[in-house]
């Protein structure tokens, strides 16, 4: 729900619901029924301005279109994380050799500390 995707990424930043509320431009008590889902269905202008005070999209809000999907989208974070990879030349197939090098060398370090 809205509500809770919104306390995910206003806890997420360290704000309180007042500072969230008054970057937002709406009132503390109004995003207190959002947050608590007793207003699930804000305006777009709450929803945009709302997001733009937690650096995320309008579709982070909103989320997946149904429960049983499941939620594929990327947090901000691994979405820049991946975008200095690309930006710096990293290839996909050194990224994903990366990825299993650290794999592997998890594994021997678990494996390490079982025999111990």
């Amino acid at each position: 729900m809205i509500g809770q995707r919104i306390v995910h990424y206003r806890m997420r930043q360290n704000l309180y619901m007042f500072d969230l509320a008054k970057r937002a431009g709406t009132s503390i008590t109004h995003l207190q029924k959002i947050e608590e889902n007793k207003y699930p269905y804000p305006s777009v202008q709450c929803l945009e301005n709302l997001s733009h005070e937690l650096n995320i999209s309008v579709q982070s809000l909103l989320g997946p279109q149904s429960v049983d999907e499941k939620e594929t989208e990327l947090d901000d974070v691994w979405l820049e994380v991946l975008k200095e990879a690309m930006e710096s030349g990293v290839s996909k197939e050194h990224f994903k050799a990366f990825l299993e090098d650290k794999k592997n060398e998890k594994h021997e370090n678990l494996q390490k500390y079982d025999n111990l």
